[in-house]
């Protein structure tokens, strides 16, 4: 296994590069671990969001990402811009030198993702890829199950994302509901969910997916469904909008075993609606207060992925999500949007 320089007796100096909607979740993260982190810079292109970060955090500001690895001593760079945008900025943070902590989705392009991966691997750094719904109470609890094998052999596998995002939404920036940039519903809104398929089920075989651009006007689809078969055996489906009335209505996954039938609902897998095994555990009678740890609400899920990135920076965990585990939702998502696009069946792996 690869070994990695540690940071000890020191704070972790952070950057941030994107100053836009997702990065209050990580300038919150930062700032729940003032002993660990120190925040030392900001980068945006746009002088308006960069001076209104670097008011509020009192740190140096730059509109360039290659003037700041210049300048300014870091560790870890958090890249919090346009999904499109991640895996060249990831290059050139990785051959700084400096350690990689990339939003969702890593990349919108298969091979630019492996990119990414191969960047960091050869420059030696970390290269950490956001997938903080992990973290959620509730889903610890699924997948603490899912590893005890309590399901027997599962049968079936359900994932619903019934969200809006109105057409104001889209039109905050230019950038969004493009394919170059940002991604439609899967990429974007559903890749938390997408990230569940393996994570939790296991390596998929095959994927079959219709998708369509329905109301909203964006270069992306707006909605889609996709069928699943895992290697296992198991079969499923993944249903997506973002034209739910009136708001968001719910973010789901329903799995349904030899021993065992669960399903997690609420607005964001915030919500065990029903846990049944053949067998029982000391846990199971924690269900209901999981669904009322702050930790299972939508938008929390931050500050405890960065509690991750501090152990293994200071050696003392492995990472949660690395560029590799990251790759596995690519891999499902972009297999889908070729089966959506040729109207074939896509087998994976997409390369060997």
């Amino acid at each position: 296994m690869r070994s990695y320089p540690t940071i000890n007796g020191r704070k972790i100096r952070i950057a941030l590069v994107g100053c836009g909607r997702i990065a209050k979740n990580h300038f919150g993260s930062i700032e729940t671990y003032p002993n660990d982190f120190e925040l030392v810079a900001v980068c945006d292109n746009a002088p308006d969001a960069l001076k209104l970060a670097t008011d509020t955090y009192k740190v140096a500001g730059y509109l360039s990402l290659t003037e700041m690895l210049e300048c300014e001593q870091i560790d870890a760079v958090s890249i919090c811009t346009p999904s499109g945008i991640h895996p060249e900025q990831t290059v050139e943070i990785a051959e700084a030198g400096v350690h990689v902590i990339s939003e969702k989705p890593m990349a919108t392009r298969w091979n630019d993702g492996v990119k990414m991966v191969k960047a960091c691997d050869n420059a030696g750094v970390r290269l950490f890829v956001v997938k903080q719904n992990r973290r959620n109470t509730t889903l610890q609890l699924l997948k603490r199950a899912m590893d005890e094998k309590r399901f027997g052999r599962i049968y079936m596998v359900n994932l619903n994302v019934f969200w809006t995002r109105p057409q104001e939404y889209y039109d905050q920036a230019e950038w969004r509901g493009t394919w170059e940039l940002d991604g439609g519903a899967f990429m974007n809104q559903a890749s938390h969910y997408i990230d569940l398929v393996d994570w939790l089920i296991g390596p998929v075989e095959k994927v079959q997916a219709m998708m369509g651009t329905l109301e909203r006007d964006i270069e992306v689809e707006d909605t889609g469904v996709v069928n699943i078969k895992w290697r296992s055996g198991a079969m499923g489906s993944i249903n997506v909008t973002m034209l739910t009335y009136p708001k968001n209505y719910e973010g789901s996954i329903t799995i349904l075993g030899e021993k065992g039938t669960v399903r997690v609902g609420g607005l964001a897998v915030n919500e065990i609606q029903h846990w049944e095994f053949e067998d029982t555990r000391d846990y199971d009678k924690t269900i209901k207060e999981a669904n009322y740890e702050t930790t299972s609400v939508y938008g929390f899920g931050h500050p405890l992925y960065y509690k991750n990135i501090v152990d293994v920076l200071r050696g003392e965990a492995e990472p949660e999500t690395d560029g590799r585990e990251g790759l596995k939702s690519l891999e499902v998502l972009i297999a889908a949007y070729l089966s959506a696009r040729d109207g074939k069946t896509v087998s994976l792996p997409l390369e060997y």
